[in-house]
């Protein structure tokens, strides 16, 4: 969801100002105390005046966001997909490599007609690479070429304790590739997917 907002935050008899933070899968308070909401775990939401008032099981927290309450409200009711979240549009030109996730392809082939499949087209939008090695991370300077100029790779890999690598493994093959990370998202319960990006200043027009 990736929003953010200076306010004041009343919990369990404390009171503190601080910084709101609307993630994908958790709503996040940091300053005088901390919380951590996974969105899964609210029985009850609210937004009335300008405050979010946010149940779960730990009790109730309230937000002071003035005009942004119902909008953050909104989004935690209706997160966006997984498509969403790494910007498929309909119509887009993407292409998937070295992933085998019968679910995700069929998503995205329901959205875009345009995917191909072990080798990208020229000007592709996105590309979705999943990586199992370090040394497979190499591959990323050829794809980059396949890429229109203000187009992404999305590189997926195992996350966790059982990780093949580290998300520094992929900051530096990007760096070698002539890319840079932007973004990351959780793709499932098993992946995360980093977003690497062409330089601004490197990008032809």
């Amino acid at each position: 969801m990736g929003a953010e907002s200076n306010c004041t935050v009343h919990f369990d008899g404390q009171r503190s100002q601080g910084k709101a933070l609307l993630e994908t899968d958790n709503l996040i308070f940091r300053g005088a105390f901390r919380l951590s909401i996974p969105r899964k775990a609210i029985t009850k939401l609210d937004a009335d005046g300008g405050t979010l008032r946010v149940t779960f099981p730990d009790g109730t927290a309230v937000f002071e966001l003035g005009p942004t309450a119902a909008k953050w409200a909104e989004k935690i009711r209706n997160p966006p997909s997984l498509l969403d979240k790494l910007g498929v549009k309909p119509g887009m030109h993407v292409a998937v490599i070295g992933l085998d996730d019968a679910t995700f392809l069929e998503q995205l082939e329901g959205r875009t007609p345009n995917v191909a499949h072990r080798t990208p087209k020229k000007n592709t939008e996105i590309i979705f690479f999943q990586a199992n090695t370090v040394a497979g991370l190499a591959r990323l300077a050829k794809l980059r070429d396949y890429l229109t100029p203000t187009g992404a790779i999305w590189v997926i890999h195992t996350k966790g304790k059982g990780a093949a690598f580290k998300d520094v493994d992929v900051f530096a093959a990007a760096k070698k590739a002539g890319l840079v990370d932007v973004k990351v998202a959780s793709f499932s319960a098993t992946h995360t997917a980093e977003k690497l990006v062409v330089p601004v200043k490197d990008r032809q027009r």
